[in-house]
């Protein structure tokens, strides 16, 4: 792919997912613009078994830009990072083709494994802020990760996964992220629990309140004669 081509890309891609652009020439300033581009060049280094040259251009481009990503990287077409400080991608981490990640988004290892030891995004992934994918596994496709998610296992294809640790909360959602970028309104299963501990001790309090009254009931039988017993509502 040549250069201008790429970055007609680039322009089209940014364009169509961050609604802050108002020309195209705003693309030259974009931190995930320069990373991804650097991050292209020092992947050729790294194939070629430049190692120096390729850790040495991806920490320059770290540091310029708050957005690292390890030159071995397997990265398809049409990755967008938004705004991006404290991305982080790591050596063997896939990302397929028109993956969205924002800012503070790590794809890292856990520290255990030798081999493939960073996760897989599969095409149509959109990461929100803060997220933690950690391991070798796979985000299957057109999949959601909540903001400040930590995502430790297999995620299914056309699902939406929050909380800490993650959890798959919506399957088959068939919406496309990049179509759909909206990482606000997401289901809360923390919020749902709640209202079901809620509704829950409701229930339970008025079957105390039951109770209560029938053992009064009870207790009235037991020391009063029949003809002296009245209830009202005073003994609940």
């Amino acid at each position: 792919m040549g250069i201008i081509k790429y970055i007609k890309g680039e322009i089209e891609i940014i364009r169509e997912r961050d609604p802050a652009i108002k020309s195209s020439w705003e693309i030259f300033l974009y931190p995930s613009f320069k990373a991804i581009l650097r991050y292209r060049i020092a992947h050729k280094f790294y194939e070629h078994k430049h190692y120096f040259l390729a850790r040495w251009l991806s920490q320059r481009t770290a540091r310029k830009t708050g957005i690292e990503i390890h030159p071995g990287a397997t990265i398809g077409k049409g990755l967008f990072i938004d705004h991006g400080h404290g991305v982080v991608i790591g050596e063997t981490a896939i990302v397929g083709d028109n993956v969205t990640l924002y800012q503070g988004v790590t794809l890292g290892g856990t520290g255990k494994e030798s081999g493939k030891r960073h996760p897989t995004l599969e095409n149509n992934v959109m990461v929100s802020a803060g997220a933690k994918i950690l391991g070798s596994f796979t985000v299957g496709e057109n999949s959601k990760i909540g903001a400040g998610s930590v995502v430790l296992s297999e995620v299914p294809a056309n699902s939406t996964v929050v909380g800490v640790p993650g959890h798959v909360v919506k399957r088959d959602n068939l919406k496309v992220p990049r179509e759909d970028m909206d990482q606000v309104h997401l289901p809360d299963p923390v919020f749902t629990e709640l209202l079901s501990l809620r509704a829950e001790n409701c229930r339970l309090t008025e079957e105390i309140k039951q109770l209560q009254y029938e053992f009064k009931m009870m207790e009235a039988l037991n020391n009063r004669p029949s003809e002296e017993i009245s209830f009202d509502n005073s003994m609940l």
